[in-house]
């Protein structure tokens, strides 16, 4: 263990608190301040540090430690640095002040999405270098930015380049979800985003008349098939115990848009909705049953697609691949629990699975397959 602070902390939780405190916050994150922050600890440990810009003010940090024998595929910790907004009157304490109460609990946007992560990761590749370890494989820990929003400033960019496939990832963890039990839960799959808005036009006119095939009629069929579906899919997860989060298929309606006036019937009106589904889903079948819902709604009713994600990957949980044996394996000489499961939101995962790279994260079993 590294020696206390003046306080009593230790240094990686001062670390920690130091790297809340940076406003990596959408819409305008301080990226700048996160690189140079990165870059210091690179210098402390005696590791590369490789900064790749990805897109204007887009930059993806690497830190690299390298390994003994350069043949052999690396392995790549990965964690993002930005942070969703915060709406700072329902906090309890300033949300970039990293404030740590009598108990030692911490209060800070980003705590555990997921700024703990990478400080974990640092301080892992620290003291396994103050022990003296060395390793065959090469192990690089990324730092990328735009998860919170797509990763497609991130991740998504940065797995095209020649700087990640000089990086030769042959696994990676990346992030997931804590368990409140005492078990580990280990994510080797995550459900696809799809984000589609529904638009429906029909006959415009004053509201103080019996309009026809109005907007709004139509556009209510279309709601009440897609939440229909919300629901089935709500019941079939409450009915079977055995079933969790990420191996339904969830559906939420999060905008509606239109209208000139509280009077006026409008020509035109539309119904986002945020869909996650399941890996095993048929999404091409899933496409045509929305487009189906969209028909039987009456002309004038189309679909688009804000975001669709369309290679689910599921990553190898038999004991016969040799990264899963390999992880499992120390859990199980540790007498730890693991419990594999689909990730019920998104990652940059996602990305990194399409490379054909094993994926684990923390708590997450994320082997690029």
């Amino acid at each position: 263990m590294a020696s206390k602070g003046p306080e009593g902390e230790h240094p990686s939780v001062t670390l920690f608190r130091q790297y809340l405190r940076i406003r990596t916050v959408h819409p305008e994150p301080d990226y700048g301040a996160v690189v140079a922050f990165l870059e210091e600890r690179a210098h402390q440990l005696g590791l590369g540090c490789q900064k790749v810009e990805v897109a204007p003010g887009r930059v993806v940090t690497v830190l690299t430690w390298p390994g003994t024998n350069p043949r052999l595929s690396s392995l790549l910790l990965n964690s993002h640095t930005d942070v969703v907004p915060v709406f700072k009157e329902h906090w309890s304490h300033d949300p970039f002040e990293a404030f740590k109460d009598a108990e030692g609990y911490i209060y800070a946007r980003g705590a555990q999405d997921m700024k703990c992560v990478s400080i974990q990761y640092l301080e892992a590749v620290r003291r396994l270098k103050v022990e003296g370890h060395h390793f065959p494989r090469t192990i690089h820990m990324t730092f990328v930015p735009d998860e919170e929003i797509g990763g497609h400033g991130g991740m998504e960019l940065f797995v095209q380049r020649p700087e990640f496939q000089a990086l030769r990832a042959g696994f990676a963890l990346d992030e997931g979800l804590a368990n409140p039990t005492d078990a580990f839960t280990v994510y080797y799959s995550e459900r696809s985003i799809w984000w589609v808005r529904v638009t429906s036009t029909g006959k415009p006119g004053h509201a103080s008349l019996f309009t026809e095939d109005t907007a709004a009629e139509k556009l209510h069929k279309v709601v009440s098939s897609i939440l229909a579906f919300r629901e089935k899919e709500r019941q079939r997860l409450q009915s079977n115990p055995h079933l969790k989060l990420g191996a339904v298929t969830t559906v939420n309606l999060t905008k509606l848009e239109g209208g000139v006036a509280i009077n006026v019937v409008p020509a035109t009106l539309s119904a986002s909705f945020d869909i996650r589904l399941a890996p095993d889903v048929d999404l091409k079948a899933f496409e045509e049953q929305l487009q189906s819902w969209c028909q039987a709604a009456g002309e004038g009713v189309t679909f688009e697609f804000v975001q669709k994600f369309t290679e689910p990957r599921v990553t190898s949980t038999d004991d016969s691949d040799p990264w899963w044996a390999a992880f499992s394996g120390v859990f199980k000489d540790m007498n730890l629990t693991l419990e594999p499961e689909i990730f019920p939101a998104a990652t940059d995962s996602r990305y990194l699975r399409k490379t054909g790279a094993g994926q684990l994260g923390k708590g997450v079993f994320t082997p690029l397959s």
